[in-house]
């Protein structure tokens, strides 16, 4: 195995991490220098940046003809976002849920989960499919937006806690102009990252005899998903709760609707037999089973502990069973 593949990942991995942080800092403040809302935030500007690197890694892989680490990514990035990123956090930080996102982003991510698990039983996302998962996003986003627009206008002097040791002054008063560089030096950091990291994994998995689909589902899937762990991680240290939730349930909406979407639309999507029998399943149980754990407003650090040992199961079986290729 050639050495330059492992530095790939690496390499890869880190930037995406790197450019993930500086893509999600600039659009937070360019948000809320527009007044929008934290938890607004979190669902769409924060997830959609974090959800950035699973974009790139899945349009690049599937123009690549590597279609396995197309929807694995997605699947396993799904996965992770549930079992591993929350289950993480609420085990160092028990994390508080609005009764909005108990009672109407949830419901959404599951109803979109349902809705993948259906289209993919011909085993091919095509181009139509890909328009009405595209179109599913664009509706999400307009009627968080519009939501947003109502809650301000009923409550004109509601202002969010907002972290100035985070943002360094009022986030109102931010420098859009460099906010809006730091969010394009972002991105331009994220499309090389997911092009390293795409060609070191498939190489890595073909040296190793491992098929694409184990490392989609595990290794891309941890490494595209590091802007989200590192993102609520950070927004539960500080006490931003809302973005902390919002990041992981509106990643998944996005992951699951844009992602797929926008990929199945500019290449239709092959699935793998593995992928009905085994994946879909799981990503749609951890899925209802974050609706049950975050009844009770709060996902306590023994919850998280279940999250995050059902994450670790799924794994070691993955690796063991080596994707069922």
């Amino acid at each position: 195995m050639a050495l330059q593949y492992v530095l790939y990942v690496v390499l890869g991995l880190l930037a995406l991490f790197v450019g993930g942080n500086w893509l999600v800092k600039g659009a937070a403040r360019l948000a809320l220098s527009l007044g929008v809302s934290t938890l607004v935030v979190g669902l769409t500007i924060v997830a959609f940046g974090t959800s950035l690197p699973e974009l790139l890694v899945s349009l690049d892989a599937a123009l690549r003809g590597a279609n396995d680490i197309s929807v694995g990514n997605v699947v396993g990035s799904n996965i992770a976002n549930i079992g591993l990123i929350l289950g993480l956090t609420a085990l160092v930080f028990p994390v508080p849920v609005k009764s909005q996102v108990v009672k109407r982003d949830l419901p959404i991510m599951l109803a979109a989960s349902l809705l993948i698990a259906l289209l993919i039983q011909d085993k091919e996302v095509d181009r139509l499919e890909g328009a009405l998962l595209f179109g599913g996003v664009l509706a999400y986003i307009a009627l968080s937006y519009l939501l947003s627009v109502r809650e301000r206008r009923a409550s004109a002097a509601q202002a969010d806690d907002l972290d100035e040791e985070e943002f360094g002054t009022d986030p109102r008063r931010a420098n859009r102009l460099f906010e809006l560089a730091r969010l394009s030096v972002g991105s331009v950091v994220l499309v090389a990252g997911a092009d390293l990291l795409v060609k070191g994994s498939v190489n890595v998995a073909i040296a190793l005899g491992v098929p694409k689909l184990v490392i989609g589902l595990t290794l891309v899937a941890v490494g595209t998903s590091l802007p989200e762990l590192a993102t609520t991680l950070i927004a539960s240290l500080r006490k931003e709760n809302d973005i902390a939730v919002g990041n992981i349930v509106g990643s998944n909406i996005f992951n699951i609707l844009a992602i797929l979407g926008l990929t199945a639309l500019v290449r239709p999507l092959g699935i793998n037999q593995r992928v009905l029998d085994v994946d879909i399943i799981v990503m749609l149980a951890f899925s209802l089973g974050l609706l049950f754990v975050v009844q009770g407003g709060r996902v306590m650090r023994w919850q998280g502990g279940l999250l995050l040992s059902a994450y670790f199961v799924f794994t070691l079986w993955t690796f063991a069973n080596r994707g069922g290729a």
